[in-house]
């Protein structure tokens, strides 16, 4: 028998948000993965490294993936991190590796001298600080991101949201990336896209999504959104799922 509306919004609204661990979702949501492999291509380039920064780190569980996975471990390795929950989750989970975790966010200066390290890392950040970036490696260090493309994930913050600008804004992403790499001095060595799509399998599903990637539908909330996601229950009943797609961009730059 299947659960209430009510039951499924209550079980996404109690689950918990920190970290970037998505296991909860499995059986429940499901999202395709760029062709790329960006955990291991992050393994491969902090096995080279000397000093390794991860930007918005979460709880540090992909860096941590590539520190196990590398053929040797940076003599630095180091994170930052806003969100007190993660910053605690990112702090413990590098500890064995002596990473240290420093509280920055989103754009902000970046706690650390210029030219610091030779690999700077960045997955889904919310907003890239390119000036940064640049200014906290050394020269001939590599740049490592997989970045967010315009528009991932329309469909389903247009459900809540209505129509949100021109979609043919999200086609120059691309050009947006390789203009800001070149203002700061990094010479893009490589830049791919994919679309990824992304499926959700029951509405308790779309509330855990939407508290936890929190810039998907900002403010949301599971009073102020009510009638929305009686609709969404609706629509996946009938159909059995809800589908989106998301963008993803591969950049790998140097100094």
């Amino acid at each position: 028998m299947s659960r209430s509306f009510e039951e499924l919004v209550a079980e996404g609204a109690a689950a918990p948000t920190e970290g970037w661990d998505f296991s909860w979702f499995e059986g429940r949501a499901t999202e395709e993965r760029p062709p790329w492999g960006y955990a291991r291509l992050a393994a491969s380039r902090v096995g080279r490294a000397r000093a390794s920064l991860d930007l918005q780190t979460g709880g540090a569980e992909v860096y941590a993936e590539a520190l196990r996975n590398a053929a040797s471990l940076p003599e630095r390795i180091a994170a930052t991190e806003e969100w007190p929950p993660n910053l605690a989750l990112a702090r413990e989970r590098l500890a064995p590796y002596g990473g240290e975790v420093r509280n920055a966010a989103g754009t902000d200066p970046l706690p650390f001298p210029d030219a610091s390290f030779d690999l700077v890392l960045a997955r889904h950040p919310y907003g890239v600080p390119w000036e940064e970036i640049a200014r906290v490696l050394e020269p001939g260090g590599t740049f490592l991101a997989q970045l967010i493309g315009w528009g991932t994930n329309r469909k389903l913050y247009e459900f809540f949201l209505g129509p949100q600008g021109d979609a043919h804004e999200d086609a120059g992403h691309e050009a947006v990336i390789r203009q800001r790499a070149a203002e700061v001095g990094l010479a893009i060595r490589r830049l791919d896209e994919a679309v990824t799509k992304v499926e959700f399998f029951d509405v308790g599903a779309v509330v855990h999504f939407l508290r936890k990637v929190l810039w998907t539908v900002p403010g949301f909330t599971v009073d102020k959104y009510r009638p929305e996601l009686a609709r969404m229950h609706a629509l996946i009943e009938a159909n059995g799922s809800f589908v989106s797609y998301s963008r993803r961009f591969l950049v790998e730059a140097t100094r």
